[in-house]
């Protein structure tokens, strides 16, 4: 994935360049190769979200059960769409209109992208809360040892809401990569579905530290959020 989106990033920073047409043209053949690569990859996936959805339902909270589950069933309906456009894309299904497949796999995606973004508000808004309670109350003795810059913050106005939005997500790095990993997500499906209309180059970009920030997760396995 991380390769993928490096070659649309590079193609697209040189695609205007008189003497790099040659290279330009590997370059989209290799993300064109990864591409359909990660398809047969991540055939068998459906399965994995549909245990990862029959799991989320015994979470006890009920808004990050509810996003959760619905994130994973809707993640795979889009394994599915993918598994039909690599027939398409194999030739083993030739009639295949990839169009409409296409569209909808990018819509599961999208609303999949759009339920873990709520279940990370729902988050940052229960540490938010969390943290103006003990600003005010300051009963928590572990909370005055080791949050003593949340402490010094008030939450009135614009910038005091920020900055202590900033030591939240300082102080729970896996909430932090979650978040930045779902935002950068979202840009392929904004473009595709025309809601926000970018470039390769931003695309490719958010390609690259999305996948980043997979990477770091499965190699250190404390930083991924916890459901």
């Amino acid at each position: 994935r991380a390769t993928q989106y490096t070659c649309m990033l590079l193609s697209y920073l040189i695609e205007h360049k008189a003497d790099k047409e040659k290279l330009v043209m590997k370059l989209k053949q290799l993300e064109s190769s990864m591409s359909s690569g990660r398809k047969m990859f991540r055939l068998g996936n459906m399965v994995h979200a549909l245990v990862a959805a029959r799991r989320t339902t015994q979470l006890p909270d009920v808004v990050p059960r509810f996003c959760l589950t619905a994130s994973n069933l809707t993640r795979a309906l889009y394994f599915v769409c993918d598994t039909v456009l690599w027939l398409k894309s194999v030739g083993l299904q030739p009639d295949i209109d990839k169009p409409k497949w296409r569209n909808w796999a990018t819509k599961c995606y999208y609303f999949s992208l759009l339920m873990n973004l709520a279940r990370d508000w729902y988050e940052i808004s229960w540490r938010l809360e969390q943290a103006v309670q003990e600003e005010k109350t300051k009963e928590n003795s572990f909370w005055d040892k080791h949050h003593q810059e949340l402490n010094s913050v008030k939450c009135d106005g614009l910038h005091g809401f920020l900055l202590l939005l900033f030591q939240i997500l300082k102080r729970h790095p896996p909430l932090l990569l979650d978040l930045v990993k779902n935002l950068c997500d979202l840009s392929g499906p904004l473009d595709t579905l025309g809601i926000y209309k970018t470039n390769p180059g931003v695309i490719g970009f958010c390609g690259i530290l999305s996948s980043l920030v997979g990477i770091l997760t499965l190699a250190s396995p404390q930083l991924k959020l916890k459901q």
